[in-house]
């Protein structure tokens, strides 16, 4: 299985001074301001505002400070959006998702995970999910988190609790995965349907 490519791959990241000299000149430059005017209200030369715009110099916080209190840019989120920045993309290739093991794997569901490694705490979990004529049915699945189901190939009929949904492709089911639900007749194989748990705080994947 290839490796997904992320952005850090394709790119090099910016320095800290690189994504400090960049946000600090887009906010200037939207604002209207000159490098005289951010020099003057943020009490330092335009010598050091122009080295801090071009990365050329490595300077105290406390000038940062001041020039961000002069083109009204929260100090906090100039070092988040570089956070952000360092996270990078996810593309998974058709047919490359991960194949992982869930409750329905017992029954011949197939299930690839198109997004993995989000970090400490799952927000998601997307599936690519396979049935053909070896899986059975299952309306018995349930886990943390709110789901929502795209069919794109066959037919089936989907239980959640005591409702019936007949779905044929290009239809969706959102539901609580907290309530039984599953497969309750397989109308049309081969079955393949996008599933997105979306989790909640302090929920667990199961």
């Amino acid at each position: 299985m290839n490796k997904p490519v992320t952005t850090s791959q394709r790119e090099s990241p910016l320095s800290l001074e690189q994504h400090i000299a960049r946000s600090l000149k887009q906010r200037r430059i939207s604002q209207g301001y000159k490098i005289s005017d951010v020099a003057r209200i943020a009490g330092v030369s335009v010598g050091m505002v122009s080295k801090v715009e071009n990365a050329h110099v490595s300077t105290s916080l406390d000038i940062i400070s001041r020039l961000c209190d002069a083109i009204g840019l929260p100090v906090s989120k100039l070092f988040s959006d570089y956070d952000v920045a360092k996270r990078g993309a996810q593309l998974i290739k058709a047919g490359e998702g991960m194949e992982v093991v869930r409750t329905g794997t017992e029954v011949g569901h197939s299930y690839h995970l198109l997004s993995y490694a989000q970090g400490p705490q799952k927000l998601y979990e997307p599936f690519l999910v396979t049935m053909d004529d070896a899986s059975e049915e299952f309306p018995n699945f349930c886990h943390p988190g709110h789901e929502f189901l795209y069919l794109l190939e066959g037919e089936l009929i989907y239980r959640h609790g005591t409702r019936l949904y007949p779905m044929s492709p290009g239809d969706s089911l959102s539901f609580d995965g907290g309530v039984p639900h599953g497969p309750e007749k397989l109308l049309q194989v081969p079955i393949r349907l996008l599933s997105i748990i979306h989790y909640v705080e302090n929920d667990e994947a199961y």
